[in-house]
């Protein structure tokens, strides 16, 4: 994420440009996505067609809708196929514009969306496309309404926005703009740069949506996949500097065809949208927001649970300590090394299968840390302490993990350490340290985590990884402070039927001799992931090992990865308890992945 905190904003005021959002990019009915936009705090909204003819409501009752919602209609899309045709076939489309215009004057909205057209009657002649559309435009003016034309990235004709400008540019109305779609350019490869040729008042309007980068057809490409800015990989911010450049000063709107946006809750998904448009606006420098504190480590893993004894067996096995208890609360602090990791039965009388509830992120300053997070809308979780309890700042992502902003050892901040007695001293001699967590996410919420991760921790995203799980594609993605600081391991459940919930979280453990790691686990009758023998018989045909080597990982259960710089990544699996397992990791050589050819052997184990 760029760091902007040093620039100027764009605005002279550094305020925030105005939010909308299309109807389009959200569940449900019409009334649902406009209170759902409402609520998350959206400025106004683009009617989708489609949403207005499905809904019971009459215009006039929709428009006094969205009017009580404190909304208002910036667009209304789409009308098709409208330009560079047969006359009569144009006098068609007029009448059809008659009517959407007069529908428009009854919600009060006064722009039209008019896509490039890719009917197979269009035919490839600018001068006949401006002068329709000129004509076209004579007619919204009319009914107070302006025309913004945009280039569909599959117009049979027109696929580019600096050819729909110079059709707008030769048709010279002034009820005639072109409209700026973040995917149609980016999509197409289009240099963004040409932006700051077109007048910023000629700009009517502006889309923005990012998408993965995908091989594939590129209406397939936009009709499900696209996703909120931030969340895939084009540089929608820097398209955005050059719209503004330009001297745009309309709405930053949203229109994302997504499959699963259309199937989440419209809540969240309009939160998550909005959160989308304040990190954009901060990497264009338009909007100055609290700097965020990068995560420096992992002060702790909590894990929550009823039946603290299989939990603290394995602990115990692998070489950790039961070193303190919380004075007011049933939660152990178990240490070894610098890696701590907390035990929580506070489930009153409830059932819990031991899960990866929360963790503890170490940060230089963790009230900045809760000002960040806070402007960027992530909810602030209460705080249940006592009188002698630590203060702690704690968000939830959005997959209901509690994240706390920790500073140990600090003794100028507050230390969370200081609200446990010790009960033993942690051992002196073991080195480790937690090296990533990673945390299974429900169907509908993986591409919402990734972007509050990269925006309110200011955490960098590496590739989507897809791995092969038993029962279906697993996806997963990475995000990382820096090459020692804390890393995340994102995986989205492989069905929709399988939320994430009941899936194991794991936590990864840093040693520096995994071998001898091992074998005091088993000797401590640790329970270790078995490996097939089958994949140790690939492992010798892929890599040249020392003499004994590949021997002793099999013996052990060790799995072995490496990269094309010579990286080496060595790491095995404890078996999993409730929905918790662990990971011990041994890197050498800048090996920074996280062993993804070996994630489909773990998974189909953990299977088993």
């Amino acid at each position: 994420m760029r760091d902007t905190s040093g620039d100027e904003p764009r605005t002279s005021s550094g305020a925030s440009l105005r939010k909308s959002i299309a109807t389009v990019c959200l569940s449900g009915t019409l009334t649902e996505k406009l209170t759902a936009a409402s609520r998350a705090g959206f400025d106004g909204v683009e009617i989708f067609e489609n949403d207005l003819l499905a809904s019971p409501l009459a215009p006039e009752e929709i428009a006094a809708r969205t009017t009580d919602l404190g909304l208002r209609i910036d667009l209304y899309q789409p009308m098709r196929d409208i330009e560079a045709v047969p006359e009569e076939l144009f006098a068609r489309n007029l009448r059809r514009a008659r009517h959407k215009f007069e529908l428009m004057r009854r919600l009060g909205a006064d722009t039209v969306l008019v896509c490039s057209s890719v009917s197979p009657h269009a035919v490839d002649d600018d001068a006949l496309a401006a002068e329709q559309l000129s004509r076209l435009a004579d007619l919204a003016r009319e009914s107070g309404i302006r025309v913004a034309y945009e280039a569909l990235a599959w117009g049979r004709h027109v696929s580019t926005y600096d050819h729909a400008w110079r059709i707008v540019r030769a048709a010279d109305h002034p009820a005639l703009g072109t409209c700026l779609d973040s995917f149609h350019i980016l999509s197409r490869g289009s240099d963004p740069k040409g932006i700051e040729d077109i007048p910023g008042d000629k700009i009517f309007f502006l889309q923005l949506a990012d998408a993965p980068l995908m091989a594939m057809d590129v209406l397939q490409w936009s009709r499900h996949y696209r996703c909120f800015p931030g969340q895939g990989g084009f540089d929608v911010a820097g398209l955005l500097r050059h719209v503004l450049d330009a001297g745009y000063d309309g709405p930053l709107s949203l229109e994302v065809f997504n499959d699963v946006f259309r199937q989440a809750d419209a809540g969240r998904t309009a939160l998550d949208g909005l959160r989308s448009l304040l990190a954009l606006e901060e990497n264009a420098g338009v909007l100055p927001l609290p700097a965020p504190v990068i995560p420096s480590g992992v002060a702790f893993a909590e894990l929550a649970t009823s039946d603290p004894e299989p939990v603290g067996e394995l602990l115990t096995a692998l070489g950790f300590t039961r070193s303190g208890r919380h004075h007011g609360k049933p939660v152990d602090l178990w240490e070894q090394g610098e890696a701590r990791v907390l035990v929580n039965t506070a489930t009153a009388g409830r059932r819990t299968d031991t899960t990866l509830a929360a963790v503890g992120l170490e940060t230089t300053d963790p009230a900045a840390s809760a000002r960040r997070a806070e402007a960027l809308l992530a909810p602030a979780l209460p705080k249940h302490h006592g009188a002698q309890d630590v203060p702690l700042e704690s968000i939830a992502a959005p997959d209901g993990t509690e994240v706390l902003f920790c500073a140990t050892g600090r003794p100028e901040l507050p230390d969370w350490t200081d609200d446990f007695a010790q009960t033993a001293e942690p051992p002196a001699t073991a080195a480790l340290t937690i090296d990533h967590l990673a945390l299974t996410q429900p169907w509908h919420h993986f591409d919402e985590a990734v972007l509050f991760h990269r925006t309110v921790l200011g955490l960098s995203p590496h590739d989507t990884v897809e791995l092969a799980d038993p029962y279906g594609l697993f996806r997963s993605r990475a995000l990382s402070a820096s090459s020692d600081g804390p890393r995340l391991v994102l995986n989205l459940a492989p069905t929709p039927e399988d939320d994430g919930e009941t899936r194991a979280r794991h936590v990864a453990f840093a040693v520096d001799d995994i071998v001898s790691a091992v074998r005091r686990f088993r000797a401590a009758g640790a329970g270790l992931l078995r490996v097939p023998a089958n994949y140790y018989d690939d492992l010798e045909a892929r890599f040249d090992f020392r003499e004994g080597e590949l021997e002793t990982y099999r013996e052990l259960g060790i799995l072995y990865d490496r990269d094309e710089r010579g990286g080496e990544f060595r790491h095995c699996y404890t078996e999993t308890v409730g929905h918790v397992f662990f990971e011990f990791v041994q890197r050498s050589g800048g090996y920074a992945g996280f062993g993804a050819a070996n994630a489909p052997i773990r998974l189909a184990a953990q299977r088993r």
